[in-house]
C-alpha cells in the first residue's frame, strides 16, 4: 500500500528558476579576481604575446591565480588533477604550484607551456575575448552548474523543514537540522549507534533532521533526498537505509526516509525493496498530507 502510494505521487520537479544559476555566488567569485582579470586584459591582441605574458606575470605575480579560472578549473580541481608532461609514456605531474609558488625560471617555462597548450595564447592573440571580466562571468556560470546537485538537496531539505517545523510546534516536539550523533547525545542524552567506516568515525555522521518527543522521549531521525534521474547512488542509498533502519529500530529510534523524484521510475525495484524493509519511507505528497501524525504518534 505504501509503495503504491509512493509510486503514484512522485514529484516531477521541485525546481524554480533560481535553481539553475546562483548569480550572487557567480558575481562574488568574479569580484575576487577582478583586479587580476583587468590586468590580464592588457594582453588581449598583443604582438610578441609570450614575452608580454611573462613580463606581466613578473610584474604582477598574483595574476596567475586567475589563469586557471580562465580554462574553467578551480584550485581544488587543480590539486587533485595531474597533467601529462610526457605524452609518449603518459607521465603526469601535479602543476598547481606554477600558479602560486615564487616565480623561478622553471616556473616561467611551465607557465608558457600552460599558456600555449591550454589554448589561452591563441584566444588572447586573436582577440577571441574582448573583456576577461565579462568572459569570466560566463565561465563562472558554467562552473556553477556543478553546484546544482547541492542545490537540489537544499531545496528538498527546505521543503521538508517547513512541514517538520509546523509539526514540531503543534505537537511539542524539538526539531534540529543537520545534527551529528554527538550533538544528539549532548541535546537529548541519547547515544545513537550506526555502522560506520573510518571516515564516518572521524567526521561524525550528520543527519538531515531529528524530531524529539518531549513527552515520550522518543527520537525520530530523518534523511531526505530528491532524484530527478536514475543512477547507482539512489540504489546504494536505498540499501544503506535498509540497514540503518534495522539498526536504529534495535535502539528504539525511528528512522524516516523522505525521498521523491521521477528518477525513481527507473529504479522502482530498489524503492519497493526499501519500503518492504522500512515502514517509514515517504515522499513530499505524503508529508504534505499529514503522515507525520501517524509516524510520530
Amino acid at each position: 500500500m505504501i509503495f503504491e502510494t509512493l509510486k503514484h505521487t512522485l514529484r516531477e520537479s521541485i525546481f524554480g528558476w533560481d535553481y539553475f544559476t546562483d548569480f550572487d555566488k557567480v558575481t562574488s567569485n568574479v569580484q575576487k579576481i577582478e583586479v587580476e582579470l583587468n590586468i590580464l586584459n592588457y594582453l588581449l591582441g598583443k604582438e610578441n604575446i609570450e614575452d608580454e605574458f611573462i613580463k606581466l606575470v613578473l610584474e604582477y605575480p598574483k595574476i596567475r591565480r586567475a589563469l586557471h579560472i580562465l580554462i574553467a578549473v578551480r584550485k581544488s580541481k587543480l590539486k587533485e588533477t595531474s597533467i601529462v608532461t610526457d605524452k609518449e609514456n603518459l607521465i603526469a605531474e601535479n602543476k598547481t604550484y606554477i600558479f602560486y609558488d615564487e616565480i623561478t625560471d622553471s616556473i616561467k617555462e611551465e607557465l608558457l607551456i600552460f599558456f600555449r597548450e591550454s589554448g589561452l595564447k591563441n584566444i588572447f592573440e586573436n582577440k577571441k575575448i574582448k573583456n576577461l571580466v565579462d568572459y569570466c562571468l560566463g565561465v563562472e556560470v558554467g562552473l556553477d552548474t556543478n553546484a546544482r546537485k547541492n542545490r537540489t538537496g537544499k531545496i528538498m531539505e527546505g521543503l521538508c523543514e517547513l512541514k517538520l517545523l509546523e509539526f514540531s510546534i503543534e505537537n511539542n516536539f524539538t526539531l534540529l537540522r543537520e545534527v551529528t550523533k554527538k550533538e544528539i547525545y549532548k541535546q537529548f542524552g541519547i547515544d545513537v549507534h550506526t555502522n560506520v567506516d573510518s571516515k564516518e568515525k572521524k567526521n561524525d555522521r550528520r543527519f538531515d533532521f531529528v524530531l524529539f518527543n518531549q513527552i515520550s522521549k522518543k527520537l525520530f531521525i530523518f534523511e531526505v533526498n530528491y532524484y530527478s534521474s536514475s543512477g547507482s547512488k539512489p540504489n546504494s542509498i536505498a540499501r544503506e537505509y535498509i540497514d540503518l533502519y534495522k539498526l536504529l529500530q534495535k535502539q528504539n529510534i525511528e528512522f524516516v526516509w523522505i525521498t521523491d523524484g521521477h528518477g525513481w521510475y527507473k529504479m522502482l525495484n530498489a524503492l519497493e525493496q526499501t519500503v518492504k524493509n522500512n515502514k517509514f519511507v515517504i515522499n513530499l505528497d505524503m508529508l504534505k498530507n499529514g503522515i507525520l501524525d501517524e509516524i510520530c504518534k
